[in-house]
């Protein structure tokens, strides 16, 4: 999977957690309104979107104040920030601490829509103004009303720590196995075995693609190991074009043994200098659900269509590593999804899915092309990747660290 860049930042599109937390975590955070004047029970008519408003306060002195006649049902609350310094807003259980909805970064003097579905129960708004300690305004109980939207109980970087550094140490004996398989491509190109080396080449290459989530912490490595040519000058023929790819260009063009020596031993090198610095890296634990989604994301736009082929035909055989990556994320995250995600076990059932859609495009230690599928079978695969990035985005929004103090 490549990366020619900054790793860019995604926007889950959808939510295990319910609209609640979609429209306060989402949609609210692109959607500016202007605050409308309150009745004097803090509850605000039917606007245009035939919704009943309530304007709320987010101050550290005030949070919350507003909100004294609580109703059930979908409704909006438009979040003022009356102070002089940005906030995120929760609505939360206090009781619990499982979270409604959220907005992020409400500016001074600005107003912000939440959208949720509320029921029977007891809520608190929690305001949480940068660089100070969090405020929970006053506590409103609904009565009746029957059941709510989604809730769930905030990850924190905290809690996130624990499954980062096993994947980390996972990342690391993966380093190790691909030390050596690079180290086979690289003497194979150096005897002069040209079939050798096509036959080494995709094992090795699969073995990094497994390790999608580190991607960000390898930095410019990265680049060096696993660019393509696309920004380059010359593109494919740019002297500056290196790693799998570079030489896979060359053993699927024709290219002489003695043309090859070079990059092979210079991915050989790059990989093993990889491997070595891996002890002093850190991972983000907070990136963590996101790489779980951006792996198969990255599949989707760039194993699927066939853009990253330098003549093996191998994408879905990158495509099914890559799906062995996410499951590699999942399972140090399971536990943290288990009590928050009730969409895990159908995310992991389409996974298995997928896995046998993929592993039926190989026969005979052969890999279909992309531009090999007749139109049935791409659009199963399309449709099938497709899902299972919108259910990741779910593990995305969920494992996003929250502030709770």
């Amino acid at each position: 999977m490549p990366r020619s860049g900054p790793k860019k930042l995604f926007t889950p599109r959808a939510c295990g957690i319910g609209g609640a937390l979609l429209a306060g975590g989402l949609l609210a955070g692109l959607v500016v309104a202007g605050g409308g004047a309150a009745d004097g029970a803090g509850r605000a008519p039917a606007a245009a979107d035939g919704l009943p408003h309530t304007s709320v306060e987010v101050s550290s002195g005030g949070c919350g104040r507003g909100w004294r006649h609580a109703r059930p049902g979908t409704q909006v609350f438009d979040l003022h920030n009356t102070s002089d310094v940005a906030a995120e807003v929760y609505l939360r259980s206090p009781r619990t601490g499982a979270l409604y909805g959220e907005v992020e970064g409400v500016g001074p003097g600005t107003t912000r829509q939440l959208r949720v579905r509320l029921g029977g129960g007891t809520y608190a708004f929690m305001c949480l103004p940068d660089d100070a300690d969090a405020v929970t305004g006053p506590t409103v109980r609904i009565r009746g009303g029957g059941t709510g939207g989604p809730a769930a109980a905030p990850v924190t970087e905290h809690d996130l720590i624990p499954p980062a550094l096993d994947y980390q140490k996972w990342v690391g004996r993966g380093l190790d196995e691909l030390v050596g398989r690079t180290g086979q491509l690289r003497d194979a190109v150096a005897r002069g075995d040209l079939a050798g080396a096509r036959h080494a080449w995709l094992p090795a290459h699969l073995t990094y693609e497994r390790l999608g989530a580190a991607y960000g912490t390898f930095g410019d490595a990265d680049r060096k190991i696993n660019g393509t040519g696309a920004g380059l000058p010359r593109g494919d023929r740019d002297p500056g074009f290196s790693g799998f790819h570079r030489i896979e260009y060359g053993l699927w063009h024709g290219e002489s043994a003695g043309t090859l020596r070079a990059p092979a031993a210079a991915l050989a090198a790059d990989v093993r200098r990889l491997r070595d610095d891996w002890a002093q890296a850190r991972m983000e634990p907070a990136d963590l659900g996101l790489r779980a989604h951006e792996i198969l994301e990255n599949t989707l736009q760039f194993e699927l269509t066939g853009r990253t082929d330098h003549g093996s035909g191998s994408n879905l055989a990158t495509a099914r590593a890559n799906l062995d990556g996410t499951r590699a994320v999942l399972s140090r995250l399971r536990p943290l999804l288990v009590s928050r995600y009730p969409g895990l076990p159908a995310l992991e059932r389409e996974l298995d899915r997928a896995q046998d859609l993929l592993d039926g495009f190989r026969r005979g230690g052969r890999w279909t092309a992309p531009d090999q599928l007749d139109r049935s079978r791409r659009e199963r695969t399309d449709a099938l990747l497709g899902d299972l990035v919108e259910r990741l985005a779910s593990v995305a929004t969920l494992c996003d660290a929250r502030r709770t103090v």
